[in-house]
C-alpha cells in the first residue's frame, strides 16, 4: 500500500505540471500500387488539473494507512 501511495503522489504531481500529452499518428490515405499518400494527424490526450489533486490525496491516504499497520 505504501509503495502504491508513493507512486500516486508522484503521478499526481506530474499531472499538475503536465496537463496533457500530444502525439502524431500516420494514416495511409491512398495506396494504389506504387503510389502511396500518407497523412499525419496530431492527437492529444488531456486531463483536468483536479485529477492530479485527487491522485495526490489518494496517495497520502494510502501512505497513512500503510504506516498504521
Amino acid at each position: 500500500m505504501k509503495i502504491l501511495g508513493i507512486v500516486l503522489i508522484v503521478a499526481g504531481i506530474v499531472m499538475f505540471l503536465v496537463t496533457g500529452i500530444s502525439y502524431t499518428t500516420e494514416e495511409t490515405v491512398i495506396d494504389a500500387g506504387p503510389i502511396e499518400v500518407n497523412a499525419e494527424n496530431e492527437e492529444s490526450l488531456n486531463w483536468p488539473p483536479y485529477a492530479g489533486g485527487i491522485a495526490v490525496i489518494a496517495g497520502f491516504v494510502l501512505v497513512a494507512i500503510g504506516k498504521k499497520k
